[in-house]
């Protein structure tokens, strides 16, 4: 097995389906300028209300991903 070294970046997703879309929104963007993404952990879930309801969920994500050798 090669060792790779890695890159993690901080990143927010957001959306007003869910967090599992913002999550889904942050990632697919992000691969459209980082390559060899790797694994996210979600470090915090935040949302906005209006009129008693959530509107947007915001997700921040650490993403990690593979330096080129």
């Amino acid at each position: 097995m090669t060792a790779h070294t890695y890159k993690l970046v901080e990143i927010v997703g957001s959306s007003t389906q869910g967090s599992d879309e913002a999550i889904r929104n942050a990632l697919e963007r992000a691969s459209k300028t980082l390559k060899h993404l790797a694994w996210f952990e979600v470090v915090e879930t935040r949302g906005h209300i209006e009129q008693g309801k959530v509107a947007h969920w915001q997700v921040t994500l650490k993403v990690g991903f593979r330096l080129e050798e």
